[in-house]
């Protein structure tokens, strides 16, 4: 964020030294907003241009840019602006340098005046703030609460009313080969020889108390008393 802020400053500064350059002198005490768009691209000439038809032209085209790209954050836009300014400050110094012979620096007014520092400055400036700034940051949005990847499990309400919390009960699938496996491993299905001897005995045993009970009811009193 504060890198943001410092790197649009900076390229909305270098955007108005920029814009405001055609406005000053550049070479002999001409100002840069006499110099015609076309000049640049098929000789230097004497002839005065409009302020609209000037080199006004593309450093103010650079500046919308800048702003544009500072209000979207945008670096390489602002990077764009700076590569525009800095182009045709350079054209013009070829296109001068081709007119005059020789591009000069004189302390009376003479040679290269304060506008193409501007100009070029400004240039620098913006590209500077293109670096300087971080752009966009992109957010990674997490869900909150994660779609489950498994069926959940059913839930019942407790005994102690609808209103109480729930807990979560397995229902066992029911399983024919495991209850089988199940009723086999019970006692008594283990040894069929065994539960055999014991039904076995178990019978032994019946037959041998209706035995007892039959030789009390039939004993010596019994019949005495059926003569009787």
């Amino acid at each position: 964020m504060v890198r943001n802020v410092i790197g649009s400053v900076l390229a909305l500064a270098g955007a108005t030294a920029a814009v405001w350059s055609p406005f000053r002198a550049w070479y002999d005490g001409r100002h840069g907003s006499d110099y015609r768009i076309e000049d640049l691209f098929g000789g230097i000439t004497d002839a005065k241009a409009e302020v609209i038809g000037s080199i006004l032209l593309p450093f103010a085209f650079a500046a919308l840019v800048t702003l544009l790209g500072v209000v979207l954050r945008s670096r390489l836009l602002v990077a764009f602006a700076g590569l525009v300014v800095l182009g045709f400050t350079i054209l013009w110094m070829v296109r001068v340098g081709q007119a005059e012979g020789s591009l000069t620096v004189g302390g009376d007014g003479t040679g290269l005046g304060i506008g193409v520092a501007n100009a070029f400055g400004g240039g620098l400036l913006i590209l500077l703030g293109a670096l300087v700034m971080s752009g966009r940051t992109r957010t990674r949005t997490v869900p909150l609460e994660p779609e489950p990847t498994y069926p959940t499990r059913p839930t019942y309400p407790t005994l102690d009313g609808a209103d109480g919390p729930t807990r979560t009960m397995d229902i066992p699938a029911w399983d024919g080969d495991r209850d089988r496996t199940q009723v086999q491993d019970r006692p008594g299905t283990q040894d069929p020889d065994r539960d055999r001897t014991q039904a076995q005995d178990w019978n032994r045993g019946q037959d041998w108390n209706q035995g007892q009970d039959w030789n009390q009811g039939q004993g010596p009193d019994h019949g005495r008393n059926d003569r009787a």
